[in-house]
């Protein structure tokens, strides 16, 4: 049947006034990376006059079945009823800087610890009430730490895990809950990075070697079942390929052994990346959930935001997070059965025609449909007569649409009340005949990463978004991104998988044919066929050289073709020693 913009008009009636008044967004069933939270201006580059936000290093707790998140440098912190819908605190007492890549720790659901003192002189810090926030500290005194992790165990044993360099390993104390949580004379050195090993080690974008040792840092441990899971962070929180690794123990202080399929949360391709230097939590339906910093690093490296991850353990044990297709649509933790899935929308604003009612030199329309967190459109005003509009070129079914702000020459520093963003985003079908898809016209809340479902069950192919109002000195968005489904064909499945392992056993180089109609690829791989838990996703090439391998592990590698209409049948698994 022809579609019509009568058709439209019709389905869209009834959802019109719910549209207008806002209500459109309250409920959502999906999320997309990264979290869209208000996250705090930085001010510790404000001598160099660099305003940017930035939300990284999570510790997310679960405390009388509701979830905090503890981030970097906030000023404050949130809280949630479902890991998806998040709100911020501002506490009675707290870190005069914020905390620094802090540790917190549910103690039975009747204390809440948290930790991470920018000084790296440190108390543990209590409270039953984090909704109020009335922080009390133990009379003991932690030093020299950095990026701690604190843990009691079901016997009421408490240790201290850190460690934030190039040159140390992840170290731990004991610690005596009873007595002000006094440290052990015994420090116990309990592992370090091994880039001669492990190729996702190698400092770099890409883990491209440089006269610099990766980091290692931001550990956190986990007890699933009767094993101890001390997650930690590699190579550096700036680079594409910030991950997280594990070592896993029968015993809090090991000996660990190192995880075959490592990194276990990796993120190196798509729209924003990285998923480094974070936190595990049990959420909704007893899934469990990797918190993790993602990479902005536009106007300085430690520009981050946060992606959240399901996390599983299999049969084996091992601890998987998955990040396939990690920046587009997924059900949210507390929708039942669904565990976190991939929904299926796809891209479809991806590298279509964009015009804009005004541009600055270098920042012109079409950085909005790159899929470039990094490159950015800048309007020459910030007033409410500024638009963009993108051609998707056919009618497509459009379920979700997120709008990423970016900080161009901001002159914002520290957490500022009462920010706001406001537009509104329509849909036509012939670009005479508008109605609206999301409305944020009378929105009242900090949305820089603001992603909302579109409840309007029919095809449009025109998308108009007009500005009405931003809280930064100019309107700048590095994309806006369109996921539904298109109403053509999926690529057919990828054939000619070649698989390349160089001398260097840390590296492969992976290639397949290109196929005519396909947006881009993931390249899949891990330790067995039913254990292909890595992915990254390729746009517009048909390689990818992979620098994150462990010499002494032998691995799977499959490849799928995706379009704006689906993703097809991955390629027949292709091992390599």
């Amino acid at each position: 049947m022809k579609l019509t913009f009568n058709t439209l008009k019709k389905g869209l009636f009834i959802l019109g006034f719910f549209v207008f008044s806002g209500v459109i967004s309250a409920q959502q069933n999906t999320y997309c990376n990264p979290v869209n939270i208000d996250y705090t201006y930085m001010v510790y580059n404000s001598y160099k006059d660099l305003s940017y936000r930035s939300g990284a290093d999570p510790a997310v707790v679960k405390f009388r079945n509701e979830y905090y998140m503890f981030v970097t440098r906030s000023l404050g912190y949130w809280h949630s009823k479902n890991l998806n819908n998040w709100e911020f605190i501002t506490p009675d007492k707290w870190y005069f800087q914020g905390a620094n890549a802090p540790a917190a720790f549910n103690y039975r659901d009747s204390i809440l610890y948290v930790a991470g003192d920018p000084s790296g002189q440190m108390s543990v810090l209590y409270t039953d009430n984090p909704k109020k926030g009335d922080w009390k500290a133990t009379t003991g005194i932690l030093n020299n730490l950095q990026d701690p992790a604190l843990f009691i165990d079901d016997n009421e044993d408490a240790f201290m895990y850190w460690g934030s360099s190039n040159r140390f390993p992840i170290r731990a104390k004991k610690l005596d809950k009873k007595n002000r949580f006094k440290p052990s004379e015994e420090t116990f050195e309990l592992f370090n990075l091994a880039p001669e090993k492990n190729g996702w080690e190698r400092f770099g974008e890409n883990h491209t070697d440089t006269i610099l040792k990766g980091y290692i840092e931001g550990p956190w441990m986990t007890k699933h079942k009767d094993t101890y899971y001390l997650q930690y962070a590699a190579p550096g929180t700036e680079f594409d390929v910030y991950a997280d690794g594990v070592y896993t123990s029968t015993s809090p202080l090991g000996p660990f052994e190192y995880a075959p399929n490592n990194p276990f949360s990796y993120k190196p391709g798509g729209f924003m990346n990285g998923a480094g230097h974070g936190s595990t939590v049990e959420g909704p339906q007893d899934i469990f959930w990797h918190f993790a910093s993602m990479a902005v690093n536009v106007t300085i490296g430690w520009e981050r935001r946060i992606g959240m991850f399901p996390t599983f353990f299999d049969k084996d044990g091992l601890m998987h997070s998955n990040t396939r297709f990690g920046d587009y649509p997924h059900y949210a933790p507390d929708v039942a059965n669904k565990n976190g899935e991939f929904t299926g929308w796809m891209l479809l604003s991806y590298q279509k025609p964009v015009t804009s009612s005004s541009s600055l030199d270098g920042h012109i329309a079409s950085n909005l449909v790159d899929e470039n967190v990094k490159t950015f459109w800048v309007a020459k005003t910030k007033e409410a007569k500024e638009w963009i509009e993108i051609d998707l070129q056919e009618p497509s079914l459009v379920k979700a649409i997120q709008v990423n702000y970016n900080d161009y020459k901001s002159n914002l520093y520290g957490k500022i009340p009462g920010l706001y963003h406001r537009y509104l985003i329509e849909g036509s079908i012939d670009k005479n005949t508008w109605l609206p898809l999301v409305n944020q016209s009378k929105n009242f809340r900090d949305v820089p990463n603001d992603y909302n479902e579109v409840h309007v069950d029919q095809n449009v192919r025109y998308i108009r978004f007009t500005n009405h109002h931003v809280p930064t000195p100019k309107l700048s968005i590095s994309d806006i991104r369109i996921f539904g489904i298109g109403n053509g064909k999926t690529p057919n499945p990828v054939k000619n998988v070649g698989i390349a392992r160089k001398e260097d056993r840390r590296d492969a180089m992976i290639t397949w044919a290109p196929q005519k109609n396909a947006d881009g690829y993931n390249v899949l791989w891990g330790i067995a066929p039913d254990k292909l838990y890595s992915s990254w996703l390729v746009y517009g090439e048909n390689s990818l050289e992979l620098k994150a391998l462990t010499t002494n592990q032998s691995y799977y590698f499959a490849v799928e073709a995706f379009n704006e209409n689906g993703v097809a049948v991955k390629s027949t698994p292709i091992k390599v020693n």
